[in-house]
Formats: structure tokens, sequence, C-alpha cells
């Protein structure tokens, strides 16, 4: 028998994803839990739950039962990884955290990082502020919300100072001021900072500003009208004035919301679009019966026959993921498992949510809405993506590249006389700009003010991590256009970059305004070919504009952001154990580093918040030499 008869041939790759999958069988519970298809990279291709984990996973081994979506997905399969639960409840909501932070390829993603804006107002000091809000929560503060866009808490706030008064400057510009500011001239706020209104009296203020924030404005109105009413018995006209003013603000914030039904209360409305093997979701927040504005999500899938349901079920249990769910939730089609996910969300919220589907009456008129919305946007989207491959498609034949570009890199470097530099990445492809994967560099090695230098450094530190992450360039992340802001001498350093690394294949363009740096002038080049320009009114060259003009944005943006942190570091910064509070605690104490860097360590002893030992530790930071006595003494 030859060497070649004794080599055992490898099994096709489904029967290999099956026998991956029967190898996980013989230690799968029969609990609930979450299960995750891994290919041989080890990348999560399919996130499930499951009530019993050993029946689902079975069913993946009967191929001939599979559609072919799933098919696909045995064939790249290696390995399982399981996480039993103490329900399938808990593991709806372990699978749709996971769905969220792993985005599988298999799985219906929504695709959408931004974080919701909120309203928040400090219960914690003497005299609460109210403000805007992003990110985790603190102890202290009653939070209001969520908003579906910054317009929209903006509008909110607005009209909550020009009814309640409330302050919004932040505690040390508060604590700090000697006379009322232009938000109490133009009566928005009742200036507690010199304290033109009494404790109580704000202390009422806020008190309706919550009550206003939970849906109670007729008793709020019905108030202040009655005691607009005594001011002006009493001839207090001042007083009756005021009282008038914010009920007449009171009156347009609730005309101002075109979308109101009676005891809704704290509500999501959630309705769904599908279209051209797209799908999008507009979900309406209302609290307190005031419509917080509404927020559209496209969401993606590889199947053609998914139902509205089942992207439906997905979508929520992903989008309160994250997002505290409210008591009721109206949906234009019931997902697979409402009552559920309805079980998962009341134990993860502490109180009962409902999910409903309304078939008449306001609350159908209001899923019909939002259904209308998400039809109207997802149409929008559709046409821009049409606009937007035509652009590519007039990329593709001005810079003779292969194939449609389907990700294009653009450069450039921002700097004052050398100071503050920093270099940016932004990232455009068909559905417009990328804006989770711009990046931003600040210059380490490159000479001040060397430009060219600053270029290399950059596509050198962008590029060699590439390579080190993905040496084969198999995983999507690649551009296939890298466009530069500058002329000959910036495409020439990045051609010698590109030739270093092994990357020449990727086709370089440096886009630079003509010698009077008018605005449709520019030349473009690239390696072995003229310089070039396109008509001022060509659409690609409008396209090709913007992309410059949005790296340009975006490293200036980038730049500002590090000279202002540098000119707000003080070398109260280089002492350990000196964070940004107790930085501002000493800034506050002693008007400036200076006086901390004068002051005796009993001083700095005395300082809130301080204590003896980060008092020693900060002296000594200064006075390295110095011995302290102890015990005191004269």
């Amino acid at each position: 028998m030859s060497d070649h008869e004794l080599t055992e041939t490898p099994p096709p790759p489904l029967l290999q994803g099956v026998q991956a999958i029967e190898a996980a069988l013989t230690t799968l519970p029969l609990a609930p839990g979450v299960y995750r298809m891994l290919d041989g990279k080890g990348d999560v291709l399919y996130v499930g739950k499951a009530r019993a984990l050993r029946k689902r996973v079975y069913s993946y081994t009967q191929t001939a039962r599979l559609p072919e979506r799933l098919k696909r997905m045995v064939h790249e399969t290696r390995r399982l990884e399981v996480v039993t639960t103490a329900s399938e409840a808990e593991a709806l909501l372990l699978e749709a955290n996971l769905i969220k932070r792993l985005r599988p390829r298999y799985n219906i993603v929504l695709r959408d990082d931004k974080s919701f804006p909120w309203l928040v107002i400090s219960d914690d000091h003497p005299w609460p502020q109210i403000s805007k809000h992003r990110g985790e929560r603190r102890k202290g503060a009653s939070y209001y919300g969520p908003f579906a866009s910054v317009w929209a808490v903006n509008q909110t706030l607005t009209a909550l100072q020009r009814v309640f008064l409330l302050r919004s400057c932040n505690d040390t510009v508060f604590e700090n001021r000697e006379r009322p500011c232009l938000l109490h001239q133009i009566k928005r706020c009742s200036a507690p900072c010199v304290e033109r209104i009494g404790r109580d009296d704000y202390r009422s203020l806020v008190a309706e500003a919550k009550q206003f924030l939970a849906g109670h404005v007729p008793s709020i109105q019905k108030r202040l009208a009655a005691e607009m009413e005594q001011a002006a018995e009493a001839l207090e006209f001042e007083r009756a004035a005021a009282l008038r003013d914010r009920i007449r603000g009171l009156t347009h914030v609730q005309g101002s919301s075109r979308i109101n039904v009676e005891g809704l209360g704290d509500a999501d409305v959630v309705a769904l679009h599908m279209a051209a093997g797209q799908s999008c979701v507009q979900v309406f927040f209302f609290r307190g019966g005031r419509n917080n504005g509404n927020r559209p999500y496209f969401l993606s899938h590889s199947r053609s026959d998914i139902t509205p349901e089942e992207v439906m079920g997905s979508f929520l249990a992903q989008l309160y993921a994250d997002l505290p769910p409210p008591p009721l939730i109206l949906t234009a089609v019931e997902a697979p498992e409402a009552a559920l996910l309805a079980e998962a969300l009341s134990d993860k919220a502490g109180r009962k949510v409902e999910f409903h589907t309304p078939r008449r009456g306001d609350k159908l008129r209001l899923v019909e809405h939002a259904a209308t919305n998400a039809r109207e946007a997802l149409e929008r989207r559709l046409a821009e993506s049409t606009a937007q491959a035509q652009l590519l498609d007039g990329a593709q034949r001005l810079f003779d590249l292969p194939e449609r570009p389907e990700r294009i890199e653009v450069y450039d470097n921002s700097h004052i006389q050398g100071t503050a530099a920093y270099g940016a990445m932004i990232v455009a492809g068909p559905a417009g700009f990328m804006k989770n994967a711009y990046r931003k560099f600040s210059i380490k090695e490159a000479k001040p003010g060397d430009d060219f230098a600053m270029m290399r450094e950059v596509l050198d530190r962008r590029f060699s991590r590439a390579l080190k992450e993905d040496p084969t360039r198999a995983e999507p992340g690649w551009p296939d256009l890298v466009l530069i802001d500058g002329g000959v001498g910036q495409l020439n350093v990045a051609l010698e970059v590109m030739r270093d690394l092994g990357l020449e294949d990727i086709p370089l363009v440096a886009i630079a305004k003509g010698v009077d740096r008018d605005a449709g002038r520019e030349w473009f080049h690239m390696a072995g070919r003229e310089a070039f320009q396109l008509p001022p009114r060509d659409p690609v060259l409008y396209y090709l504009q913007r992309l410059r003009d949005e790296a340009h944005r975006f490293v200036i943006g980038a730049h500002r952001a590090g000279r202002a942190k540098a000119m707000t570091r003080s070398e109260l910064d280089d002492i350990p154990g000196v964070g940004a509070a107790v930085k501002r605690r000493l800034l506050n104490h002693f008007g400036s580093a200076r006086g901390v860097r004068n002051a005796g360590e009993d001083d700095l002893a005395n300082c809130p918040g301080i204590g003896r030992s980060l008092a020693r530790r900060i002296h000594g930071h200064f006075h390295p030499g110095a011995t302290v006595p102890q015990g005191g003494g004269s």
C-alpha cells in the first residue's frame, strides 16, 4: 500500500461542522442557556438561546432539514461555546447583549453605538442643577428620558428653564458667581447663585419640574394660575407677571408636541418597514405623555426570507439590552416571544413591562404614524444608497480601480507651529461616512511642523498595526482606496510607506488645492500618472471634496481638543494620586496651582476632602527635601 493511500482525506467542510457540534453535544445539559458557533479562527458566527441547550443544538446536526443560510453556518462552524443560565428569560437577555457586542454574521444585528441623551437633576446639591447627560448614571441624581436626539433634549431643557427657572451652570461656576448671569436677565434662571430666590422656593421649583417631567402638567398649570390670581389680588403685579410668563411657557411646551395621546404616560412606540432586503425600525419615545422624539434604526441581516416578526423580536431584545424599558411598549407587529421578553425585561427593570400590538384607537394611530416614518426613512436611505453607489462607480472609473470601492480612507494632519500635532483617518463607503471607524493619531515621533514626517508616522502606525492583526489581509477593514490631503510630496511619502510594508497594491491618491487654494480647482496626483483636474461641477469632484473636508473637520477637532487639554494641564497633574476631583478641590480652595505649591502640609490637610496622608504626599511632591516636624510645635 502506498503512502498516498495511507493519507487520511479530511471530511468535507459541512461534515466537519456537524462533527464539531456533535462533539459538543456530549457535554451539553438540558438546561436553558446561550450557545455561540465559532469558525476556525475563533470568530463568532452566530449567537442563540435555548430553553434546553442539548435539544436546540442537536437540531443543527440534522442538515437536511436546515435552510441554506444555516447550512452555510454549520459549514463554517468548528467549535461551540456555551453559557448556562437560571432561566430562559435570562438567556434571552444574555443573547441580546452578546449579539450587540460581538455582531455575529448570521444574526440580525442592531448596529447603533450612539448612547441616548437624558435630562438629570442633581438631588445631592443644596441648589439642584438641571443639565444634559450621556453615559453611566451616578447616585444622588434623578434622570429623565431617554430623548431621541440632542435636539429633543435641548428643546425640553430650554422649556424647563423658561417655566421652572432652574440653574443649568456647573457647580464651580455656581459657587464663584457674584452677580446673576445672562440667563437670569432673559428670565430663564431664578439666580440661586446669588440667592435671588430662597432655598425653599427653589426646592418648590425643582419639585414642580419633576412633576412636569413625570407628566403632571395640568395640576402644575392649575396651581400656577391660582397663584397668579392671588398675586394680582394682593397687587403684587410683578410676581403675577412672572407667573403669567411661566404659564405661557408651559402652554407653549404642551402645544409644541404634535403627537400626544391622553393617558399614554411612559411608553415606546415601535414600527418597522422592510424593502429591498433591508429593514428600518422607528422608535418614538414618550415620557410623561410627552413626545421625546424618534430615532430610526437600520438593521443588517443575511436572510432574504426573514419575517417582520423575527426582525421585531431580535430588535427589541437588543434595544433594551442597555436602555431601561418603559412600562408599555407598543409594536406594529407582535414579536414571536413577546411574553418571554416582557418577563425578562420586567425582571431586569424591577417592575412590570408589557408589550401591546394595538388594533384600533389612538394607540393604533401612533403605531401607524411610526410605520409611515419607518417607510419614509428607508426610502430615503435606499435613494441615498443609489446615489452613493453612482458616486463610488465614478471614483472607480476616475482612479482606474479594479472594482467599486467599498471602503475609502482619507488622511489629514493638523498642528500649530508643531504643537498639539494630530493626524486623522476618516472612512467612507456605500452607506456614507463610517464614523465608528474614524481614528485620530497623536503625533509622537515626527519633528514639529514636518508635514511629510507626520504623514509617514500616521500611515506607518495605521498599516503596521493592520498587518500585525491581519497578516494575510483576509478580514474586512482594508481600504480599497486611500486619499491623502496634500500634493506630490505627501503622495511620495505614502508610496514609500506602502512599499516598505509590502502594500503597494492599495491605490493611493493625493488631493491638493491649486495655487490659488480655491475649492473646485483641486489637482489629483497618482503614481505613474500625470496630475489632473475635474470639471468644476463634476459630482465626483463634489464627493471627493466632501471626503477631504470631513477629514479636515475631524483632525481640526482632535487638534483643538488636544490643545485645550494641554492648556488646562497644570503641575498638579504630575502628583501621584491626584485625579480630576482632588485637583478641582485644591484649585477651588487655594485658587491656583501656585497656591497649592506654596501651601504647608497643615494647610493642605485642612482642604476639604484631602486628609493628612494625601496632604503629606502633595507637600512632598513640591518639597522633596523637606522634613515635617511631628507633634506640632511653635
